[in-house]
């Protein structure tokens, strides 16, 4: 086994200097002064803005507990550039740092109509609250869908209380706790995980950490195939590009890549920010499932990450019946939770279902057609989804 390139990290270095990029320029921790002098609106009440209108506004995330990639402006451009999504993100401040926050995007689609997703292509964001009952937060952003026109507003986390409130669909997340050595974080992988990892050892396998376009490029090869297997259209290849450009290239994540004889057999995407990580994606080519390369990627990230001082590693969601997957990452040393989404109908003025589309019919067909027929469903399927 050999390790190739370095993460955007560069070297083993303390978390504040780890986090330079994502820190500079804040003081205390305190909102940039275009948004706490903002003429929006009196920030000590809530209201929208766009935070790509705001230079600062990283500066801030990356000092609030739980902020990750996904409620910076990186993430949000990824999203309007790649869809066309505005971003129409709810905020009060007081005293020039946030007291609530609610990132959502509008997503405009002549067949799914308008609607306000917090966040679209996100597992899970955490809304910020210095409340325990953040219902007003939650009120105010029905409000502003209505005044859109949005038929439904959809939140991807956190604790929207109301009565009779019941979650649309609900998700298993995961948690890998970071702060440990690397003899500790061995010991918390499951028996079978680390055999795993031996057996990859003795393979001929390469392991690469890479920002580069080309490696988000065979990323997006092994993604469509596996996608495939799974029965799911791969987004398009477009959004991947503008990852690379946007968040590795700025050194807010990488591509973790196996190779075999020069053959990548298995690579996942990490994003991270702040002090925390994001395990984004990932895939494999069923055909070197014996080398158990997955194992060996996980774990050279994992210990990547805590030497370099980051907190918790998220692994996103799972489908409550994806009980194979819950297991290799419970399988990891995770820690398990409940991820609620919920989602309110304006025209029914009701909170209602949502659909868990991990298994049905569409995934049979999609499993027997061709990638390049896969690519092209896929985009033109998802500047609709979310």
């Amino acid at each position: 086994m050999r390790i190739r390139g370095l993460s955007p990290l560069g070297r083993d270095t303390d978390r504040d200097e780890v986090n330079h990029n994502s820190r500079a320029g804040v003081q205390g921790g305190k909102l940039p002064s275009s948004l706490a002098r903002g003429n929006e609106a009196n920030l000590s009440e809530l209201v929208v803005v766009n935070p790509l209108d705001h230079s600062g506004w990283d500066d801030c995330i990356a000092n609030e507990r739980g902020g990750s990639l996904f409620h910076t402006t990186i993430w949000a451009r990824v999203l309007q550039e790649t869809y066309g999504h505005k971003p129409v993100y709810v905020c009060q401040a007081l005293g020039g740092k946030f007291q609530q926050l609610l990132p959502i995007m509008e997503v405009s689609s002549p067949w799914t109509g308008l609607r306000g997703v917090s966040l679209p292509f996100t597992d899970i964001c955490i809304p910020f609250s210095v409340s325990e009952h953040p219902r007003e937060m939650y009120e105010f952003a029905m409000e502003q869908g209505r005044r859109r026109g949005w038929r439904y507003l959809e939140c991807r986390g956190g604790n929207w209380e109301c009565p009779g409130v019941s979650p649309a669909v609900q998700f298993w997340g995961h948690v890998v706790d970071l702060e440990n050595s690397e003899e500790s974080l061995f010991k918390r992988l499951a028996g079978a995980v680390r055999r795993g990892i031996r057996k990859a050892k003795r393979s001929d396998l390469q392991i690469e950490f890479s920002t580069e376009l080309s490696a988000m490029r065979d990323f997006f090869r092994l993604h469509c195939a596996t996608r495939r297997r799974h029965g799911i259209p791969p987004q398009p290849r477009l959004f991947f590009d503008n990852i690379a450009r946007l968040v590795l290239a700025k050194g807010h994540g990488f591509v973790v890549i196996a190779r075999f004889e020069s053959r990548p057999v298995a690579a996942s995407v990490f994003f991270h920010f702040g002090h925390e990580v994001i395990y984004k994606f990932g895939a494999s080519n069923f055909d070197y499932q014996q080398l158990r390369a997955n194992n060996l990627v996980m774990w050279e990230a994992i210990k990547r990450y805590a030497a370099n001082g980051f907190a918790h590693l998220h692994l996103g969601r799972t489908s409550m019946v994806s009980e194979g997957l819950r297991r290799f990452k419970l399988g990891l040393g995770a820690s398990e939770e409940r991820i609620h989404y919920f989602k309110y109908d304006f025209r029914k003025e009701s909170f209602i279902a949502g659909l868990d589309r991990t298994n049905g019919w569409l995934t049979r067909v999609f499993r027997r057609l061709p990638v390049p027929i896969l690519r092209i469903i896929g985009g033109l399927a998802y500047p609709h989804r979310s």
